[in-house]
């Protein structure tokens, strides 16, 4: 997870013809406003149409998994398990503890993680790679020692690799879990090839390319995670003091449940974060589907032909 790592919340989502002035009701328009503006800054309906609009190929298709697993709301509690997880391998988390200014501007940080997702999945190529060769520069400069002794580098093609991993995994978890249309088999397959096409950009080294090897990579770097001192704090910040506005917090909350119910349960203890089996099956499934379809909704045109697949963001 370094500094520059694109897990987050979801992109700027493909355009519908919704409008700052589209007739929503008030409810509806008001918890679009307060997501979107969170997300993508006070004018994200420009950020969209920079996205969107801006002519010339893309690196997907528009039938392509990777558009469909990163328009939807699912990506809310994806993006919060991806960094969850991400922060056990120590010398990613030390990267992001000295260097990505997560405390001080966590939602700047969101709008930069998203704008990245956004316009390596759905924009014009030199626009990607634009996005991309800026990524790149920054990790060349992040590096240093964490708290262990250990040095290292966010441009490391292996810690690399780790952040890939991870958000990959977390991101089509949460699709399947909670996703307006979960992927069939050979569809999660093509989302993880999808993926590899931007991680090689960004410069990892043989990327998973099925969700076979996504799995196995899963546990080869396993014995080199942990819970740091540093971890943890990431996780009380993300999952109990989050800059979220009081009125927020109980939809938080649940969102919050259902990214931590999506982790593995070998997790938990170094992260000193619960493991309720029986409730995260039910409870915790049922209010994170409520929240997710609700998100979806307010996100959603009204003038859109598949109601099932709204947008997730802009």
């Amino acid at each position: 997870m370094a500094a520059t790592s694109s897990a987050s919340l979801p992109p700027l989502s493909p355009p519908s013809p919704l409008s700052p002035l589209a007739p929503l009701t008030p409810l509806r328009d008001g918890l679009a406003r307060m997501i979107l503006t969170k997300v993508a800054g006070p004018d994200p309906y420009a950020e969209r149409d920079r996205v969107h609009k801006t002519p010339g190929p893309r690196w997907f298709a528009p039938d392509r998994p990777i558009r469909r697993v990163h328009g939807d709301a699912s990506m809310f509690a994806g993006g919060l398990r991806a960094l969850l997880l991400q922060s056990l391998h120590p010398l990613a988390m030390a990267a992001v503890a000295a260097h990505s200014g997560y405390r001080g501007d966590p939602w700047g940080r969101l709008r930069r993680t998203s704008y990245f997702l956004a316009i390596t999945t759905y924009g014009a190529v030199p626009d990607a790679e634009e996005a991309i060769a800026h990524v790149r520069s920054v990790h060349e400069r992040v590096r240093g020692t964490s708290p262990g002794g250990v040095k290292y580098r966010a441009s490391d093609p292996h810690l690399l690799k780790w952040v890939h991993v991870a958000e990959v995994d977390s991101f089509l978890l949460a699709h399947q879990r909670y996703g307006a249309r979960p992927l069939t088999a050979d569809e999660q397959d093509l989302y993880v090839e999808d993926a590899a096409l931007v991680a090689r950009k960004l410069g990892v080294i043989d990327p998973p390319t099925t969700v076979a090897e996504l799995q196995q990579l899963l546990k080869d770097y396993q014995p080199e995670l942990r819970g740091t001192a540093e971890a943890r704090q990431a996780a009380r910040f993300m999952l109990v003091h989050p800059p979220v506005p009081w009125a927020a917090r109980p939809a938080y909350g649940v969102l919050t449940a259902a990214a931590v119910g999506l982790l593995p349960w070998w997790t938990r203890l170094p992260l000193r974060l619960p493991y309720l089996p029986l409730a995260e099956r039910t409870v915790v499934r049922a209010a994170g589907d409520g929240l997710t379809r609700t998100i979806r909704w307010a996100l959603a045109s009204p003038n859109l032909e598949d109601r099932s697949q709204a947008p997730a963001v802009i």
